[in-house]
C-alpha cells in the first residue's frame, strides 16, 4: 500500500489526479488496473481511502499532488473548484488535462490561465458515465480541446479510461461539443417523460407494450430531426421533414388539450411549440418550414408557454 508520495520510474506511465467523486475515482481505478502509478487527492481526504487500498498513492495537498507527476488530471465539481486547488500550486512544465465539467468560456479562459503558468493544457468533455470509464465496449469517450501537441504526448495515457477524440486547438470546442451533445440528450429526454405521462395510468394500455412502440419511432424520427435542423448548412430552406411549419404550429392546440385531458402538465413541450410559432409568424404565414436554429441564435427567441 503507498500511503505517501514516492518517486515514479516511468513519467510517461504516471498521473496525478485531483478530484475523487465517481467519475474521478473511475479513472483512477482504469489507470491502477492498466498498470499506471496514480497520484490522487481529494478536499476530502478520506475519498482516497479505497484507492489508495488499490495501489495510489495520496498526496496530502493539492501541491503535492501537482508536485509528483507531470501529467496532471483535474475532475472537480466545477471551473471555480479548479482554480481554487491549483491557485498554489507550480504548474512550470506540467500537462494539465481538466475534465472537469464546465462552459466554452471557462475553458479558454483556464488554458489563458495555464499557459501563463507554464503548463500546457487540454480541456475535456466527458462522454460517459461512471460505469462506462474502463469498459471499451461501452462506447464511452472524451472530447479533447487545446493544445495538439499535449494531446499527442499523452494520448496513449488519457485513451486508457475510454475512448478520445481530439476537436481542435480552440480549448472551448470539447466543453461545447459536450454540452450540445447533452442538450440534445435532455431535450428527448423530456419528450419521453412527456410520453410516459400521457399513458401511464390509462385503463387499456401497458407500459410494457408501449416503450417498444416509443423507441421504434423515435428511432424511426431521429433521421428526420438531424436533416431538419441541418438546413442551415444545407441551402436548402424549403424542406420540413415531410411535414410543414404551418400544419405543426396548427396541430399544437391537439398536443396541448390531450396533455390538460390526461391530466398532464404541457411545460416540457410548450417552449418548443412557443418557438415554432414564432418562426411560423417571422415567415408571414408562409408553409416553408424553415429550420427554428436561427431563431434561437438571433436573440429574439423567448420562453414561453403555447397555450393551444
Amino acid at each position: 500500500m503507498n500511503d505517501t508520495i514516492s518517486d515514479h520510474t516511468s513519467a510517461t506511465r504516471s498521473v496525478s489526479l485531483l478530484g475523487l467523486g465517481d467519475m474521478g475515482a473511475a479513472f483512477a481505478r482504469a489507470w491502477l488496473a492498466a498498470g499506471y502509478s496514480v497520484t490522487v487527492w481529494n478536499r476530502t481526504a478520506s475519498r482516497a481511502d479505497a484507492l489508495v487500498a488499490e495501489g495510489a498513492t495520496r498526496a496530502v495537498s493539492a501541491a503535492d499532488a501537482v508536485a509528483a507527476n507531470t501529467l496532471v488530471v483535474t475532475c472537480l465539481l466545477d471551473d471555480a473548484s479548479v482554480g481554487e486547488a491549483l491557485e498554489s500550486t507550480d504548474l512550470t512544465g506540467k500537462d494539465l488535462v481538466d475534465i472537469t465539467t464546465g462552459t466554452p468560456t471557462q475553458a479558454r479562459a483556464r488554458a489563458t490561465w495555464a499557459q501563463a503558468r507554464g503548463a500546457r493544457f487540454l480541456s475535456g468533455g466527458i462522454m460517459a458515465v461512471p460505469p462506462m470509464v474502463g469498459q471499451p465496449e461501452a462506447g464511452g469517450y472524451v472530447f479533447y480541446s487545446g493544445s495538439s501537441e499535449l494531446f499527442e504526448a499523452r494520448h496513449e495515457a488519457l485513451a486508457v479510461p475510454v475512448g478520445t477524440r481530439f476537436v481542435g486547438t480552440d480549448a472551448g470546442h470539447a466543453a461545447l461539443l459536450d454540452v450540445a451533445l447533452l442538450s440534445a440528450m435532455y431535450g428527448t429526454f423530456a419528450g419521453i417523460t412527456h410520453a410516459f405521462a400521457l399513458v401511464r395510468d390509462e385503463d387499456g394500455i401497458e407500459l410494457k407494450e408501449f416503450t417498444p412502440l416509443l423507441a421504434g419511432w423515435l428511432a424511426a424520427m431521429l433521421g428526420a430531426g438531424l436533416q431538419m435542423s441541418g438546413q442551415p448548412d444545407s441551402g436548402d430552406d424549403t424542406s420540413d421533414g415531410g411535414s410543414s411549419l404551418a400544419m405543426q404550429v396548427a396541430g399544437i392546440k391537439t398536443f396541448v388539450g390531450t396533455a390538460r385531458d390526461q391530466g398532464v402538465s404541457p411545460e416540457l413541450l410548450t417552449p418548443y411549440f412557443d418557438l415554432m410559432r414564432r418562426q411560423l409568424d417571422s415567415r408571414h404565414g408562409t408553409e416553408g418550414a424553415k429550420d427554428l436554429v436561427d431563431l434561437l441564435r438571433s436573440g429574439s427567441a423567448t420562453v414561453g408557454r403555447a397555450d393551444g
